[in-house]
């Protein structure tokens, strides 16, 4: 069955409802393609196909959304019966008993659970690697980071071991690892995507969503994700297979705001060209492009403290027995989170306020606004991040991810979408922000784009 790897999701999803194949098949099938890749990418440490298996002899599951298509979790997200991590050391033998009420939906629409993929500890930074299973490569060049920290997910998807995977973002755990890797990814607005609140029920910044090889496949992924929860503080109405209805209607975007660095940041000219060159294959579409962007010159204070809040309450209160071994990045979040003073959460306040107000009123002009996913190529996986062989201090990791940490602040949604690749071969990719809640409308104008683009999903399977 290995010429099922090749197939998209949403044809998988087709041939298991016509009952052409079983969901044995697509274990079997990915079960060959992660004993012969992931030694080399290691995008999947954990694997639970017996619990898979398992799954597939309880119920009918082919009028459901994902009809038994075989998804892939995040290590942050916890799965009843199966050893998740977050990458720490402190959680190495750690087995949930409960899900998180996001892989119960998954479930319930039909997806077995089949895989873990790996992340950096607690999703801190944009490399994937941690202490308890090391580091995910980039199936595009082993010798480059999948990015993080979402990177196994995407590794997963690009070497052809998942057809679906789950992921999270705060500062771009989703959008780096997608565009390091040429698959798709949504950021999706508060409340779409309802998941464990844990102690913070009413956060904004920290979304879980889907990442896909297109976004076909992502809209179908998207389906089965979102959806309401009583259990949570925000909470949306999904109606099933709307998402994918619209990626199914391509819109061509009247007007877009294009920038290559939306005022914060510097993007580097390997980046900044081939974005361009996208960007120039839309204006022979007739669409009308403006270079523009949103005043996010507060974006700073809007997110480094609210950051910082979280890292504090979630491992602030076992520092002292802990320092020793989490990563240095994750304690210097702690440390800052404990010297916040009332004064500098004032203003993160105020900016955060008037961040959501500046994008929002920009995106009434626009149908979308583009700008890269990274303002840099896939690095060298042996970097912790870019410039620490340099020796830029732990204080400044993150840096290089403004461009993502900005458009966090707007809590807009976005889609990233491979645009082309580097003279080596590395992916590139941008994203596309939609209007505040405006998921529907996004899906079929990324639809639109992609094909435009013309990326092939399975580039990174035939490097492999």
């Amino acid at each position: 069955m290995a010429e099922l790897i090749s197939k998209s999701a949403c044809e998988i999803v087709a041939l298991l409802k016509t009952g052409e194949i079983s969901i044995d098949d697509t274990l079997d099938a990915l079960e060959a393609q992660i004993e012969k890749i992931d030694p080399e990418i290691n995008a999947l440490p954990t694997l639970c196909f017996e619990r898979a298996r398992a799954a597939a002899r309880q119920g009918d599951r082919i009028d459901s959304v994902l009809s038994g298509i075989p998804v892939a979790i995040k290590d942050l997200t916890d799965v009843a019966g199966v050893r998740t991590t977050y990458g720490s050391m402190l959680h190495v033998n750690h087995i949930p008993e409960q899900s998180d009420i996001l892989v119960e939906r998954i479930e319930a629409n039909g997806g077995i659970i089949y895989a873990k993929s790996n992340t950096p500890e607690f999703g801190t930074g944009g490399n994937t690697f941690n202490d308890v299973f090391g580091a995910t490569r980039n199936p595009h060049d082993v010798s480059r980071s999948a990015g993080g920290s979402s990177g196994g997910a995407a590794a997963a998807l690009a070497s052809g071991s998942a057809w679906l995977a789950q992921g999270s973002d705060l500062g771009g755990s989703l959008r780096t690892p997608a565009a390091f890797c040429g698959v798709t990814s949504l950021r999706p607005s508060p409340g779409l995507i309802t998941t464990s609140p844990g102690t913070q029920p009413f956060d904004v910044y920290s979304q879980k969503g889907p990442m896909a090889r297109s976004v076909a496949d992502l809209a179908l992924f998207a389906d089965a994700m979102a959806g309401p929860s009583s259990l949570t503080g925000f909470s949306k109405s999904h109606l099933i297979d709307e998402f994918r209805n619209a990626a199914a209607r391509p819109l061509k975007p009247l007007k877009i705001a294009y920038s290559e660095d939306l005022g914060i940041t510097q993007t580097s000219s390997e980046v900044a060209e081939i974005c361009n060159a996208a960007i120039a294959k839309l204006a022979r579409e007739q669409i009308n492009i403006e270079t523009n962007h949103p005043d996010l010159s507060m974006m700073d204070a809007a997110f480094e403290v609210p950051r910082a809040l979280d890292y504090v309450q979630s491992f602030g209160a076992d520092l002292a027995s802990t320092r020793g071994i989490m990563k240095p990045e994750v304690v210097w979040n702690i440390e800052k989170g404990l010297n916040l003073g009332a004064e500098e959460i004032r203003q993160s306040l105020d900016a955060q306020g008037q961040v959501f107000a500046n994008a929002s009123q920009f995106m009434q002009d626009y149908d979308l606004l583009i700008c890269p996913a990274t303002i840099i190529p896939a690095y060298p996986v042996e970097e912790r991040y870019p410039g620490y062989s340099d020796g830029l201090e732990y204080s400044e990791y993150y840096r290089w991810l403004k461009i993502c940490c900005a458009i966090t602040t707007t809590t807009l949604p976005v889609i990233t979408l491979p645009c082309g690749k580097t003279d080596s071969g590395l992916p590139i990719g941008l994203q596309l922000i939609g209007k505040a809640h405006g998921e529907l409308e996004l899906f079929a104008l990324a639809s639109y784009l992609e094909q435009v683009f013309d990326w092939n999903p399975l580039q990174a399977i035939s490097c492999s």
